[in-house]
């Protein structure tokens, strides 16, 4: 299976931090936010990688490169200006390819077993569904939540209580077909439409996640990542 880093976001609310440095490559734990990904990948037997970008772009693949040192091979989607989530997996589907593939924002950290995640995503996703997503208790910041997860393991909207998106998900390349390439898209309409259809699956992860969506929460992960280090 193939996976795609989502790195093309701006990181507005990183500034002045993402001013010089796109948001995939501040450091936590002593190394690159998208490293971590990387590796995790890697150990989960992922080897085939795309990163799409476009705010400072240029500074990923000068750091990555091709992938040789953690044993991958990294391909680029470059876009001119973001496409937004959908809208740039859409775009990469050249590189993706036919087959299902898992999708990881690339501004989250997460201790999600990838390999048994996309094991468990493929049965449900050859029985028809459109995709499969890992959701998570809702955190501080997004009190809301985004999808119910019913006793089915499928989502939906209401009926339950709501878990937030975690950012990682298996899809297959059909639920982008209707965007055209190089063109801005959400992905929560594509979601919606294919679960009122009943063709979205998903599972509850309940180990380490967070949303590095801002400076604060940037520099606590840092710091606990480094405490682990030392125990």
């Amino acid at each position: 299976m193939k996976a795609m880093i989502l790195a093309a976001g701006r990181g507005e609310r990183m500034r002045p931090l993402t001013d010089i440095c796109p948001k995939p490559l501040l450091s936590v734990g002593g190394k690159p936010l998208i490293v971590w990904h990387i590796e995790h990948l890697a150990r989960a037997g992922i080897h085939d990688i795309v990163i799409n970008h476009a705010h400072l772009g240029h500074k990923i693949e000068e750091s990555l490169g091709h992938g040789n040192l953690w044993g991958v091979h990294i391909d680029y989607s470059a876009e001119d200006e973001a496409l937004e989530t959908a809208g740039g997996i859409a775009n990469a589907l050249p590189l993706l390819g036919d087959a299902p593939f898992l999708v990881v924002n690339g501004d989250i950290f997460c201790t999600l077993d990838y390999g048994t995640f996309c094991a468990r995503a493929i049965t449900r996703i050859t029985q028809g569904n459109l995709a499969h997503l890992a959701l998570v208790d809702n955190p501080p910041h997004h009190p809301q939540g985004d999808f119910v997860l019913d006793a089915s393991s499928r989502l939906s909207r209401d009926g339950g209580s709501l878990l937030t998106f975690s950012g990682i998900g298996v899809y297959r390349p059909e639920l982008f077909s209707t965007i055209e390439a190089g063109r801005k898209a959400k992905l929560a309409p594509l979601l919606l439409a294919a679960m009122d259809q009943g063709r979205i699956s998903g599972e509850h992860f309940h180990g380490h996640w967070e949303d590095i969506g801002t400076p604060a929460r940037l520099n606590a992960l840092d710091e606990a990542l480094k405490q682990k280090r030392t125990q």
